[in-house]
C-alpha cells in the first residue's frame, strides 16, 4: 500500500464526520488533493533542479524561482498530510498552500523560456485551484 492510500484511506471516517461527506467521497476528495499537491511538489523540484543548472552556467539569475519553488513544495507536502489526516488546521494549511502556489506560478510564468518553469507555473496553477476547493 502506497503512502497516499494509508493517509487518505485512514482518514476517511474523520473527514466524512468533519466534511459531512460519505467516507468514499471524503477519502476521493482527500486523494485528490494530495495527488495534485504531490505533483505540485515534483514539479517545484524539478524547476529548482532546472534553475540550479541554469544558474551554475551564469545564463540567469533564478534565485527568486528556486526560493518560492522550495517554499511552496514544503508547503504542497505539509498540505497534503494535514489535509489527508484532517487535522484541525487543515483549511488554514490549505489557503496557504493555494497562496504559495499562486506566489510560484507568477515567479516561474515570468520565464517563458524555460519549460521547467512552465511546466511548474501549470502545476502550481491546478494544486492552488484544489486548494480552494471546499472539503
Amino acid at each position: 500500500m502506497d503512502r497516499r492510500t494509508m493517509l487518505t484511506g485512514t482518514t476517511a471516517g474523520l473527514l466524512a464526520g468533519i466534511a459531512g461527506l460519505g467516507a468514499k467521497a471524503a477519502e476521493e476528495a482527500a486523494a485528490s488533493h494530495c495527488d495534485e499537491c504531490s505533483d505540485c511538489v515534483t514539479s517545484c523540484l524539478a524547476c529548482v533542479a532546472a534553475c540550479l543548472a541554469e544558474l551554475s552556467e551564469g545564463k540567469a539569475d533564478r534565485k527568486k524561482c528556486i526560493e518560492l519553488c522550495l517554499d511552496c513544495a514544503d508547503i504542497c507536502d505539509a498540505c497534503c498530510k494535514i489535509t489527508a489526516r484532517g487535522g484541525s488546521m487543515a483549511a488554514a494549511i490549505r489557503a496557504l498552500c493555494a497562496d504559495a502556489c499562486d506566489k510560484c506560478a507568477a515567479e516561474c510564468e515570468r520565464h517563458k523560456d524555460d519549460p521547467s518553469c512552465q511546466a511548474c507555473a501549470q502545476k502550481c496553477r491546478v494544486c492552488a485551484k484544489e486548494c480552494r476547493k471546499p472539503l
